[in-house]
């Protein structure tokens, strides 16, 4: 149990404040480098038109014009194939106006998008998902850390809690958020287990975390009766869902808010606002890199 927890319910792990902090703090290293002649310009990119994607889209630049960057959106058209996709991702790695790149998913089903992050250039992936990224990531010098991982990390910081020795659990084992914060937790020296479609008692294991990360995007796949009292938990699941005839964001973490945990993310509002303002600074970092290296 986390020590000191004596609240009937969790405290809430306001995103948004965070987020608001570290858009202070890019804001003025953006600030810093225009005055040097060096501009931040962001582009992304999509296929298609989805109702989530351009939901964070505008997020993002909202959070954009906030912090002092350019922001540049390009939407493909649905039936854009994975060539041309590729190609208006070389194109963007070449353009020496353009300091960052973000590719949006999910993809059209006839694009395979691992392939396509391969074709991002490394020093503009302010996502984190280039392998390249991801190597540095694993070998302990990380460049782009991927951001949905970073802000969970961010979430659990500002709790204060030691990481040092504590049972973390993470459920979910996808390339840009599972297994990067197992990972960064581990680097905290936490002991972690990572929880997928083979574990076998998945609540058993959730009922011993003192920290635990859910990022699958199934609503009510963990129940807040199973949550260990005193344990922290960040929800990074997003799942619509109707309740009496209504459509309503909710992460993967069922009644979280009345459990015995002692911290827990909202959703909405929790590690999502984190995640967009560490994109910033991502893009506000390569673009100091790229300076360097002229």
């Amino acid at each position: 149990m986390i020590l000191g927890h004596n609240r009937s319910v969790p405290q809430v792990i306001d995103g948004k404040v965070l987020a608001t902090r570290i858009e202070s703090e890019t804001a003025r290293e953006a600030a810093a480098l225009e005055s040097m002649g060096a501009s931040p310009v962001l582009a992304t990119v999509q296929v298609g038109s989805h109702p989530a994607v351009d939901l964070y889209v505008r997020h993002q630049a909202r959070a954009a014009e906030r912090t002092g960057i350019a922001f540049r959106r390009t939407v493909l058209p649905e039936d854009t194939s994975e060539r041309q996709l590729m190609r208006e991702l070389d194109q963007l790695a070449r353009n020496h106006e353009v300091s960052g790149v973000m590719l949006q998913t999910p993809l059209p089903s006839h694009i395979n998008t691992r392939a396509v992050r391969r074709a991002l250039d490394a020093a503009k992936d302010v996502e984190g998902v280039h392998p390249t990224n991801l190597g540095w990531l694993l070998s302990d010098r990380p460049g782009m850390v991927p951001c949905t991982a970073a802000a969970a990390l961010e979430c659990i910081l500002s709790t204060g809690v030691e990481l040092r020795g504590k049972r973390a659990v993470v459920v979910g084992h996808s390339e840009t958020v599972g297994k990067p914060i197992a990972i960064l937790l581990m680097e905290r020296l936490a002991t972690v287990t990572v929880c997928h479609h083979g574990t076998v008692d998945l609540a058993a294991e959730v009922r011993q975390a003192e920290i635990l990360v859910v990022a699958v995007g199934k609503a009510g796949l963990i129940q807040g009766s199973d949550l260990r009292p005193g344990s922290v938990v960040v929800d990074v699941g997003i799942n619509e869902i109707e309740v009496d005839g209504k459509r309503r964001i909710v992460g993967d973490v069922a009644a979280a808010e009345s459990s015995a945990a002692a911290f827990v993310t909202p959703v909405p509002g929790g590690v999502g606002p984190v995640t967009v303002a560490l994109l910033m600074r991502n893009c506000v970092q390569a673009t100091a890199r790229q300076m360097k290296s002229l």
